[in-house]
């Protein structure tokens, strides 16, 4: 199961997903992002923005659900520590 802890992130780099250029404000952040890290429209989100329904939509006969949910947070945590290395760029 993968398990959001709703930092945004994935949400700033809307950039790197040409399916979410119409959300993008132009610097890569969604159009649909709250200030407290929330999806204004997440009851009507994109297909692409769900986890779950894109593994059910796309990825199942590609990988198992364990398999996805484990790449999906690789993908998290990239985004995470490119964060990391931009704050600490930043000093």
């Amino acid at each position: 199961m993968f398990l959001c802890d709703r930092c945004g992130l994935c949400c700033r780099n809307i950039s790197k997903i040409p399916e979410l250029r119409e959300f993008d404000t132009g610097d890569g952040v969604c159009i649909h992002l709250s200030g407290d890290n929330l999806c204004d429209i997440y009851s009507t989100r994109p297909d692409i923005c769900s986890v779950d329904k894109m593994y059910g939509n796309k990825y199942k006969h590609m990988f198992t659900k364990e398999e996805y949910d484990f790449l999906n947070m690789e993908g998290c945590k990239a985004l995470k520590a490119e964060q990391v290395n931009t704050d600490a760029s930043k000093w």
